[in-house]
């Protein structure tokens, strides 16, 4: 077997493509309405009318979180599988985990 079918590329080529079949073929099977209303490509927001109210969530909360566990479990990773045999690998992973203990001081200094 030659070693440039099993690349990363070549891979990714072959299983988009036997995705995309899989979807043309599967959506021979989906459902299709035939009554075409007023009302099919409007959003329904629990029977009400929703012109002049748009929802607009509050993200504030969550980036905070999403950096905290970014930071965490990326540390986590670097701390784990940083190997200690050479003073170079460990110089940069001591340098990592400082700023990310710097990034996480930041982050809980608000």
């Amino acid at each position: 077997m030659e070693k440039w079918l099993i690349t990363p590329p070549v891979a990714f080529i072959v299983i988009l493509c036997a995705a995309w079949l899989a979807a043309r073929l599967l959506s021979r099977l989906a459902f299709r309405t035939t009554l075409k209303t007023n009302g099919s490509r409007q959003s329904y927001a629990c029977g009400e009318e929703n012109y002049d109210h748009m929802a607009q969530p509050d993200y504030s909360n969550f980036f905070p979180f999403a950096f905290f566990f970014t930071l965490a479990h990326v540390a986590t990773l670097i701390m784990t599988t940083v190997p200690t045999e050479t003073l170079e690998t460990f110089v940069l992973a001591a340098i990592y985990i400082i700023g990310a203990t710097l990034g996480l001081y930041i982050l809980f200094r608000r």
